[in-house]
């Protein structure tokens, strides 16, 4: 279930969620529109021979900043990275990135797989922003790029973002491998039988 205008904005004065520097203006009847930041990650194709994600091999980068009276170009088949001007996240609801209908029809996709902010998360989110129209698209510092949702989840989480995301406080770099897991439990017990099977 998604939330209303009317329970975001109770929401918001609950403290459920965080929005710095909400603007109602910019409330949709089930959804919040994001604006687009000045900064850009693009990936440097002479320094680039391949990706391999299993072997950890990825692209060499640059970073890009524009100024508000910029504007990014981005080409047909072109994949960078960029980054929204709003900051927000929920420790109770979970977020979903949603495109735009109109980009969408110009052929603009704001995210390409990664589009669910987990409980717990706060950020401003990184867009996986590609061109798959035949065209140039042109980009502007704080144009509307988004929208958030926000779903009601059917109980409270045990885990937030903070305790398990590889990304918390650090959303804005091109790969960071995983955190590593905690000993389970039966990781523990095991441990301590076999070390109850050596004294014997």
């Amino acid at each position: 279930m998604y939330l209303s205008d009317v329970d975001i904005k109770k929401a918001l004065k609950k403290g459920e969620i965080k929005i710095d520097h909400f603007d109602e203006s910019r409330l949709q009847p089930a959804s919040y529109d994001i604006l687009l930041d000045n900064k850009f990650i693009i990936t440097d194709a002479h320094f680039t021979d391949y990706i391999d994600p299993v072997r950890k091999v990825f692209p060499k980068t640059r970073e890009v900043v524009i100024s508000d009276n910029e504007m990014f170009t981005l080409h047909p088949g072109m994949n960078v990275l960029g980054s929204s001007m709003d900051f927000f996240g929920s420790e109770k609801y979970l977020i979903q990135l949603s495109g735009k209908s109109s980009l969408a029809r110009i052929g603009l996709v704001v995210h390409n797989t990664a589009g669910v902010i987990n409980p717990g998360h706060f950020l401003h989110i990184t867009f996986e922003l590609s061109n798959v129209n035949s065209v140039p698209i042109i980009l502007r510092p704080k144009m509307a790029i988004g929208q958030i949702l926000f779903s009601v989840l059917s109980s409270p989480t045990e885990k937030q973002y903070k305790d398990t995301g590889r990304y918390h406080k650090n959303d804005w770099t091109s790969y960071i491998p995983p955190k590593e897991k905690m000993p389970t439990m039966k990781v523990f017990t095991e441990k301590a039988m076999k070390a109850k099977t050596k004294k014997r």
